[in-house]
């Protein structure tokens, strides 16, 4: 087989002919192959133009700062350590896998073994292993490199593939030396031709007079990560045979002309480069979210862009605000000026289930719409969840991205393109090909997703390193930072240590934060923990409050004035019996008026919305919670907002009474506004989220619009059994006990108690009391009754006990800290889960819960046909979506397939248990329909399918299951 190119040029011209004879890849299919210095030239060409024009600019200089060379050297050893990375190659262990290729290589004095023959030993030689080696020893012989500097660079060539290698597979190889080289008079041509290889291209890439100085360096483990990252992306873009075509077609292309046809087909959009305004506060809140005309920008934000400006290194910022304070616009102002001073190319927004990634993606397409250094540019955005391909803005982003392939540099410029281009004066938002991948599509530039995406970064799994580049290259905001539980936190401190080691900048959200957790944030990412009498600060319940830190440095406190925007909020006991529910509801709603229900478990939801219909009717009380499928839920949110929203966006306001019973989706996100609250007793500060459901916008002088009896803000709290006096311990009910835990019920409860007891002349004062109520709650100082004390003690030790096992299996699979510089990132991942992803298997390796069971509903009817649920309503391009046919002998089509994968469910807890989950999925798998499957069936491929009957009912592992549009999922135990 002829190895040579177009031209002697570059590696091909100064290698001999048994170092051309080696080779790289091979296509089973088509005989199609490249020689191994054809890919080192690709793949150091491809790691050159990603550092030029694809790697953020705080990632240069975060390993350009550590090498003697700075910008220099940092480029040099990217594009080196990408050229060499498949060295490994150059061994029998690989050689010998495709028998033509291994005799043309013979024919050159390269003598091996058949793979038949070398037998399973040949697993002890990973190629990328076996270069690891190779190159270390490379390094010792040629530049007298110590054994122990070597490893901090050789790892970013034996851990491309995903997982750096283990000590013990290290010295196995050791032992194994006839898998790098054949014994006898071979051996010395196999020594020789590596030896080349490596001699020339640490010519050709520019290192071969570094290295020598190189040598006394210690790379940082973040700059291995990094570095590792580089080689997985360069390799796997030089491996991509659409952008660099095999030989023998691809040999006649010179090096030039290949390179620039695969670059510019690829087309990656270039890294955001952001600005720092030198504008007013105001000024920039005005440009940026389109202020409307007489509005002020709230106290929080402006303090929030004043002390990110003032941080001479951007760090870690924590935003303690109310509810509607405008704290999602405030991170994003921040996160501009951290993105400006530290070279970050793109920002991360985590949130914390779907459902709020949803709500805050075309958020974030707005802000990009005005953002400087993306406006007139092409900009990468994604939505990072599961099911972020049923999401209509980002589907139509990723309509309008084309397919990866070379094109020809001598050919015209596409047309469409080129018109794009000459009007690009907005931004030009795109979900790119490339970055769709589920490895990659965290790299691209701006991404809203769940923070199980962030949490994955904490987890030991397959191609880490590349979360870590996606992560590193951008400022992270995480949203409701008070919603994760200790397993969760677990990780999530992990992967701010790793973040301040970066230098990411990390901007958190929350209502508001107990002082400990507080600390512990602060300590995870500077490193340290915060200086005693800041801490003595932070403790007061001073609210709002802001705190920031930078990596290494001390925390610095601001504590803005409240907006003025406050509520007081009269807190009731009320008798956990639906019939007094529905009497009390009654005489609260003469008048008419909005009511928000919330229960803590979806059984409680649906059990009361039954008695208040049988009450009130069918028309006067909705259903909402997280058991609905998928589009039905997003209709419900949208139905939500268009009744109950702010008064300039929704006009559909019931002018009657209206009854809204939900479950915690009412918590979060929803911009919704009640006349009267009544919620079962949970955690204080998830208390404080609802009651921010509560007259949460003004309307009229002194409330004057809503109902006479319901201008006062009042929250019926039940869900409990009080007792006849105060001091006899509350109990809650026994499903709130399951969702929370009893020890922080009773100490809400007790936290509570001087509003309960005090009446309207005591109410909860919002937003004044939340950090005192959150900080009693969450603290250990005595709370409640003395006679409390027994119950709140007993139930303390259940918590611990349960907070030190989730501790220890989070540890289980989290990744180790940040190691001292120079020590490699040997067995970096051992141990691990292997791939991780944002399946229902991988948000239970970050998530404290049970795996769930996805399906996909569809309604089978009496003929035998499947079809789409017949409620769905037209498509925005007024498509009918209810009731195509989902033939069973064909795949269905593209617009049916993706209807019905939108109507997908997670099954509630009954169906997590092993044998019922083991049952159901038997059962579930009797519905197989083989034309389904394989890429003509992308949208159901592999899904589970669960169908209904006319009546929207079927039989599940022992269990009845009934849906409704209006009521979600029900399901009922069969009798025996």
């Amino acid at each position: 087989m002829d190895s040579g190119g177009s031209a002697c040029s570059g590696l091909l011209g100064r290698l001999g002919q048994s170092a051309r004879a080696v080779w790289a890849k091979h296509d089973r299919d088509t005989d199609g192959w490249l020689p191994l210095w054809r890919h080192m030239e690709d793949s150091a060409a491809t790691a050159g133009l990603l550092w030029d024009e694809w790697l953020p600019r705080g990632v240069r200089r975060l390993i350009a700062e550590v090498l003697p060379g700075g910008a220099a050297d940092a480029r040099a050893l990217a594009v080196w350590l990408a050229g060499v990375h498949d060295i490994g190659k150059a061994t029998p262990a690989f050689a010998c896998q495709v028998e033509g290729l291994a005799d043309a290589m013979r024919g050159h004095g390269l003598e091996m073994r058949s793979a038949k023959a070398m037998g399973p030993d040949r697993r002890i030689a990973p190629h990328g292993l076996a270069g690891q080696v190779l190159l270390g020893e490379w390094l010792e012989e040629r530049y007298g490199w110590s054994p122990a500097r070597t490893g901090q660079f050789t790892v970013a060539v034996g851990g491309h593939h995903g997982v750096p290698p283990e000590h013990g597979q290290i010295k196995a190889l050791f032992q194994h030396e006839e898998l790098l080289r054949t014994p006898g008079p071979s051996g010395d041509v196999w020594r020789r031709m590596q030896t080349e290889l490596l001699d020339v291209c640490a010519d050709h890439f520019g290192v071969a007079d570094r290295l020598g100085e190189w040598g006394t360096v210690r790379l940082p483990q973040p700059v291995q990560v990094l570095l590792t990252a580089m080689v997985i992306v360069s390799d796997w873009i030089a491996s991509n045979p659409d952008l660099f075509p095999y030989f023998p077609d691809g040999a006649a292309c010179s090096d030039e002309k290949r390179v620039a046809a695969a670059w510019r087909g690829l087309d990656l959009p270039a890294p955001w480069r952001a600005e720092e305004s030198a504008a007013s506060v105001q000024e920039l809140f005005a440009s940026r979210f389109g202020l409307p005309a007489g509005a002020t920008v709230r106290p929080v934000q402006e303090e929030a862009v004043k002390l990110a400006r003032e941080m001479e290194t951007p760090g870690l910022m924590i935003v303690e605000a109310p509810m509607g304070e405008g704290k999602t616009e405030a991170a994003l102002a921040v996160a501009e000026i951290f993105a400006a001073r530290s070279g970050a190319g793109g920002v991360f927004f985590a949130l914390p289930t779907m459902a709020t990634g949803n709500a805050m993606f075309p958020r974030l397409l707005d802000w990009l719409k005005g953002l400087p250094g993306v406006v007139g540019a092409r900009s990468s955005v994604h939505l990072a969840h599961s099911k972020a391909a049923l999401n209509d803005d980002f589907a139509g982003l990723m309509a309008g991205a084309g397919q990866v392939a070379a094109v020809d540099v001598d050919a015209s410029v596409d047309s469409s393109r080129q018109q794009a281009v000459g009007r690009r004066v907005s931004a030009e938002l795109v979900a790119h090909a490339w970055l769709r991948g589920r490895k990659r599509a965290m790299l691209a530039s701006f991404v809203a997703g769940t923070v199980d995406q962030l949490l994955f970064m904490g987890l030991k799994s397959r191609h880490l390193a590349l979360r870590h580049l996606a992560i590193a290259g951008k400022v992270v905001v995480i949203d409701e930072a008070h919603a994760y539980d200790t397993y969760m936190s677990v990780y999530l401190d992990r992967v701010l240590s790793w973040l301040g080691a970066y230098g990411v900048p990390v901007v958190m959200l929350s209502a508001t934060l107990p002082a400990t957790r507080r600390n512990e944030l602060l300590q995870a990412y500077a490193g340290s923990a915060p200086e005693p009498t800041v801490e003595e600060g932070l403790e007061a319940g001073e609210y709002p409050l802001l705190t920031a830190i930078a990596p290494g440095g001390p925390p610095v406190v601001r504590r803005p004035r409240a907006s003025g925007r406050a509520t007081d909020v009269a807190v009731e006991r009320l008798s956990d019996d639906l019939d007094v529910l529905a009497d009390r509801l009654e005489s609260e709603l003469v008048g008419g008026g909005c009511v928000l229900v919330v229960r803590n478990t979806v059984r409680r939801v649906l059990e009361t919305a039954r008695v208040l219909r049988d009450r009130f009717g069918d028309d006067v009380v909705t259903v909402a919670h997280s058991c609905f499928v998928d589009v039905d839920r997003a209709a419900k949110d949208r139905d939500l907002l268009g009744r109950f929203g702010p008064p300039e966006k929704a006009d559909g306001r019931p002018t009657g009474r209206h009854i809204v019973v939900a479950s915690q989706v009412a918590e979060q996100s929803l911009d919704v506004d009640f006349d009267l609250l009544v919620s079962d007793l949970c955690p204080v500060d998830l208390l404080l989220q609802r009651m921010g459901r509560l007259h949460r916008h003004r309307r009229g002088e002194g409330q004057s619009e809503r109902p006479k009896g319901l201008r006062t803000a009042r929250c019926l709290l039940t869900g409990a059994s009080w007792g006849d006096r105060a001091d006899h311990v509350t109990e809650p009910v026994r499903g709130s006990v399951a969702v929370y835990g009893r020890y922080a019920l009773l100490r809400s409860a007790a936290v509570l108690l001087p509003h309960l007891e005090g009446g309207p002349e005591r109410p909860v004062r919002l937003p004044l009391d939340i950090s005192v109520l959150v900080q009693g709650a969450y603290g250990r100082g005595p709370v409640g009754p003395e006679s409390w004390a027994g119950a709140l003690g007993e139930a303390r030790v259940r918590l611990d006990e349960h907070r030190a096992d989730q501790t220890v299996r989070a540890s289980v699979f989290r990744l180790g800290d940040v190691g001292r510089s120079g020590r490699p990132l040997f067995g970096w991942v051992a141990a691990g889960v292997g791939d991780a992803d944002d399946s229902r298997t991988g948000r239970a390796q970050v998530r404290d819960s049970r795996e769930s069971l996805e399906v996909v509903v569809v309604q089978r009817r009496d003929d035998g046909n499947l079809v789409t649920l017949p409620w769905l309503e037209p498509d925005r391009k007024g498509r009918q979506r209810g009731g195509l046919v989902l033939p069973q002998d064909t795949p269905p089509t593209p617009f049916a397939g993706r209807t019905a994968a939108s109507c997908g469910l997670r099954l509630p807890l009954q169906f997590s248990y092993a044998e019922t989950l083991e049952q159901a999925i038997a059962e579930l798998e009797h519905l197989y329909v083989p034309a389904w499957q394989g890429k003509d069936s992308p949208w159901l491929a592999g899904q589970l399918i669960l169908a209904l009957d006319e009546d929207c009912q079927t039989q599940l592992a022992g269990f009845s299951l009934r849906y409704s549009r209006l009521d979600g999922l029900e399901v009922t135990r069969d009798r025996v």
